[in-house]
């Protein structure tokens, strides 16, 4: 086993780590909940082609440091560069990087956050999400790039963005990933789906004890890194492209112009495009929320046994 360290020779907030045939992206903000900024998604774009390229690994785990996979994009830490300039990587691209208004948030949001994670989609080597504590927003897209989750049962997960008006994060999967009425409901209360509800909707491959999530996922890497290289990266494709003709990219390209009409409109009648709200007042607003909305679970499951 090689010794965890940094994705690329500058960074730390992304670490790597080769386990046999399986190789381990740990994103590594656990202060900020792992939030995500440009330094982050990029450290994580150098660490997966790092893995894509080493013939010895079969499988790619992606993980998040501390009590949470991730909180989201990062709205509020020392390290935020939303409206910042980024360093473009991503080919035959208008150069818009440093312009202002649309302009810019457009080129940046298509690269950093929906350009990056249907590059990820596309990697082709298996990749499971480590999901521990919380999947909020951003974190959903990092998660549902993976080809499935396995959750702790301490997670939980949350698209809280339409207090802002927003509707939902750039990767739009959310139809796909559970079903279009739960998909409603998640982004219409902006509540926090505990694993077990994540589960049931199919969101969540399987769900495990905080403290046998590690062991289980590693078992599962281990089963699939067995099969044959060629059959894995086939299938891989051959499901995408049947998610795709059902609507997945056409979707996320309708979903994401609605997402820049939000972001326009904040800016324009308010302070800014993300409709006033920091991210110490989306926590705040988001765990009132959570503690007023959300049943407990031995009743939830009654309830859905009832109504079966």
């Amino acid at each position: 086993m090689k010794t965890q360290e940094p994705a690329d020779d500058t960074d730390s907030v992304v670490t790597y780590e080769v386990r046999g045939p399986v190789a381990v992206v740990t994103v590594n903000r656990p202060q900020y909940t792992n939030a995500q900024n440009s330094k982050v998604t990029y450290a994580l774009d150098a660490a997966f082609v790092r893995a894509t390229d080493d013939d010895d690994v079969k499988v790619i785990v992606l993980a998040g440091n501390g009590r949470h996979f991730s909180g989201g994009h990062d709205i509020g830490t020392p390290g935020r560069d939303i409206d910042e300039t980024f360093d473009r990587r991503a080919v035959i691209w208008w150069d818009h990087v440093g312009r202002p208004g649309l302009d810019g948030r457009f080129a940046r949001e298509s690269e950093v956050y929906l350009g990056m994670c249907r590059r990820w989609r596309e990697i082709p080597k298996p990749m499971i999400a480590m999901v521990q504590g919380a999947c909020i927003a951003g974190g959903l897209m990092l998660a549902w790039s993976c080809d499935f989750i396995i959750a702790s049962d301490d997670a939980f997960f949350s698209d809280p963005v339409v207090r802002m008006g927003i509707p939902g994060v750039e990767y739009f999967a959310h139809p796909w990933v559970m079903n279009p009425r739960a998909a409603k409901e998640f982004l219409y209360t902006g509540d926090r789906f505990p694993a077990w509800r994540a589960h049931q909707l199919g969101m969540v491959n399987h769900v495990v004890p905080r403290a046998e999530l590690a062991d289980f996922v590693f078992a599962m890497a281990g089963r699939i890194a067995a099969m044959p290289r060629l059959g894995l990266a086939l299938t891989k494709k051959a499901v995408n492209q049947v998610e795709d003709i059902q609507g997945l990219r056409t979707g996320m390209d309708s979903a994401f112009g609605l997402h820049h009409a939000a972001h326009a409109h904040n800016a324009e009648v308010g302070a800014d495009s993300l409709g006033g709200l920091d991210a110490k007042a989306m926590a705040r607003t988001n765990k009132q929320a959570a503690g007023e909305a959300m049943p407990d679970e031995a009743a939830a499951r009654g309830a859905t046994a009832g109504d079966a």
